[in-house]
């Protein structure tokens, strides 16, 4: 298994839904990219596992034209566990099981 841990700030998507998100460092997601070639899923989206204080959930990295790195998705169960809204920067940790 792979573990990265990184602290990224959360973001809110300015279009519908509200979806938020932490972009990943770029170093860190260049070294995802290269572990995962070829098991990309549509929109070219990679399967982790990610963990953010004691709240771990299955999830995607979807990639961003924008910035070149990779995008987590924190949904809102997790957000709320955490206590967490966009502006906070925690400490993330994401699983690749190879």
């Amino acid at each position: 298994m792979l573990r990265y841990e990184m602290q990224g700030g959360i973001w809110v998507y300015p279009g519908k839904g509200g979806w938020h998100f932490i972009t990943l460092p770029t170093d860190v997601a260049a070294r995802i990219k290269a572990a995962m070639a070829g098991l990309a899923r549509p929109w070219g989206s990679l399967g982790v596992t990610a963990v953010i204080g004691k709240t771990k959930w299955t999830t995607s990295l979807f990639p961003d034209k924008t910035t070149g790195s990779l995008l987590l998705p924190v949904k809102a169960s997790v957000r709320q566990s955490e206590r967490l809204k966009a502006g906070d920067a925690p400490i993330v940790t994401i699983e690749i099981a190879l």
